[in-house]
């Protein structure tokens, strides 16, 4: 029987395991020493197994230590952007009836600062830092199952597309084979080195960089926050391994061409994308210059990460997302004339359920074990799924159906367009298409309007182009299509208005 908080004693203890966010590096070793430390000091402290554990944190060596610590005990963990807001972290803690949180001050001080509001206290200290947490509260503990297939190990909050919190329960064995996978498709070995800059309080990062690393014993590189140039560093250091989201790459080709030229990355050999859709040019911007191509992938929080790939061996021309990863059966749910429906989800990845929301868990699970994804997708000829978008962002114009990332594609392969998202909007009797983009500045509105107008039928081309500076992103760097109409009102009453 395994369970997440053995993946680092199957090591050698001498083995790198952390290079942490100040330079300080731990083995396998020194990792299983902290974590019995810290787990000891948890226990003290009043955390008992079934408990939930608020990790308030940024990547980090005490992230990890914490994680494994809590699992060591039989607790939960819920790992929470330090960045996000006091309101959003109270209304996690309150749905979650959590006994205690704890934090990572030394590697962020968004983090440092809501421990200081909640009067956290130093309960020990460890070489990666202090162990700072808040005073036990009456919670009422869960209970602790003897199989890894029905023990929670993470209760991690994601909003999807509305902005009701909902806790996706997690069992070690949904992480223990994520993790697994995330290894095996990457060749992950001892000798590489795996930088985790995507938060560590989102799935991507805490299945693959972090508990695959762990499962095959590579070393993790901890970045707190997305900086191209300390990532570049990196690379130029020896990393081995880049998982990112398509903003950070485009981030990372920016400033390697103001340091004069390609990236430097003598040992780099595996750089894959996921957390957004990718759309042909960027992808072969990424491929040139890197010199290496693009792996692209398809998961949710409810699946505990990846479910299909484009995986060493299968480069591919398209933006597809792969085949799924054994033991993932794929299907479709009430496909279109265009072969387009939603896709459904079955295997070992898929969530235990939503905490304390036995009806949101009833929508989303039928049956038999399928989970409903929300997405759109389609199957093509070679096997190979492409994602067409949200279900809830399908835009229906003049009764045609439109999908957002074909346009948003097609935008992007534009020479000045760096980024663009495409939403609908209600008018009377119908349903307009809306795109935002950022450029290079030499880009208008009716110039991208004609090249649209050029390549895509009529009734997909957008009523409103919108140049803008930014778009609004989560921390994880996915764009946030549910801000931009508010956003940018101002923008498209004056287009509008035109």
């Amino acid at each position: 029987m395994t369970w997440l908080h053995d993946l680092p004693r199957r090591h050698a203890a001498g083995s790198r395991a952390i290079l942490d966010h100040d330079g300080a590096a731990f083995t396998y070793g020194e990792l299983c020493a902290m974590a019995d430390a810290m787990a000891e000091a948890l226990s003290a402290h009043g955390l008992r197994p079934g408990d939930r554990l608020l990790l308030v944190c940024e990547n980090s060596a005490t992230y990890a230590v914490a994680c494994l610590a809590a699992w060591q005990i039989g607790a939960w963990v819920s790992p929470l952007n330090a960045r996000q807001s006091e309101g959003e972290i109270e209304a996690i803690r309150a749905h979650s009836g959590a006994r205690m949180m704890l934090f990572t001050p030394e590697a962020s001080p968004a983090a440092a600062a809501h421990a200081d509001r909640l009067g956290a206290a130093r309960i020990g200290t460890l070489p990666c830092g202090a162990i700072l947490a808040t005073e036990a509260q009456e919670a009422q503990p869960e209970s602790v199952a003897d199989d890894p297939a029905a023990r929670i190990a993470v209760l991690m909050y994601t909003t999807g597309t509305t902005s009701a919190p909902k806790g996706v329960m997690l069992s070690h064995a949904n992480l223990l084979y994520a993790a697994r996978t995330a290894a095996e498709i990457r060749g992950l070995t001892p000798d590489d080195e795996v930088i985790a800059v995507l938060p560590g309080t989102h799935i991507f990062c805490l299945a693959a960089p972090f508990l695959g690393s762990l499962h095959h014993g590579a070393s993790i590189r901890f970045m707190p926050r997305f900086s191209p140039g300390a990532v570049l560093d990196a690379l130029a250091e020896g990393a081995t391994i880049l998982p990112a989201v398509p903003q950070m790459f485009q981030a990372l080709i920016q400033e390697a061409a103001t340091r004069g030229g390609a990236p430097e990355a003598p040992r780099l050999r595996y750089i894959s994308s996921g957390g957004a859709p990718l759309d042909p040019a960027f992808k072969e911007r990424t491929e040139a210059a890197f010199g290496l191509p693009l792996y692209n992938g398809y998961g949710l929080t409810e699946t505990t990460s990846g479910v299909c790939g484009t995986n060493a061996g299968m480069r591919r021309g398209d933006v597809s997302v792969g085949v799924p990863f054994p033991g993932v059966e794929l299907a479709l749910e009430a496909p279109d004339a265009e072969g387009v429906g939603e896709l459904l989800v079955r295997g070992p990845g898929v969530m235990r359920g939503y905490y304390r929301d036995p009806a949101a868990t009833a929508a989303a699970m039928r049956e038999d074990g399928f989970l409903r994804t929300g997405d759109l997708a389609r199957q093509d000829e070679t096997g190979a799924w492409h994602i067409a978008g949200r279900r809830k962002e399908l835009i229906i114009r003049s009764g045609f159906n439109v999908y957002p990332p074909e346009i948003e594609a097609m935008l992007t392969r534009h020479p000045a367009v760096r980024q663009a998202a495409v939403v609908g909007r209600a008018v009377p009797g119908n349903e307009e298409v809306l795109a935002f983009c950022t450029t290079d500045g030499t880009a208008t509105e009716p110039a991208l309007r004609d090249w649209l107008k050029e390549r895509l039928t009529a009734y997909k081309v957008p009523s409103r182009i919108i140049i803008v500076e930014t778009l609004p992103a989560s921390a994880a760097g996915k764009i946030l299509k549910r801000h931009l109409v508010t956003e940018f009102a101002h923008l498209l009453d004056r287009a509008d208005a035109s």
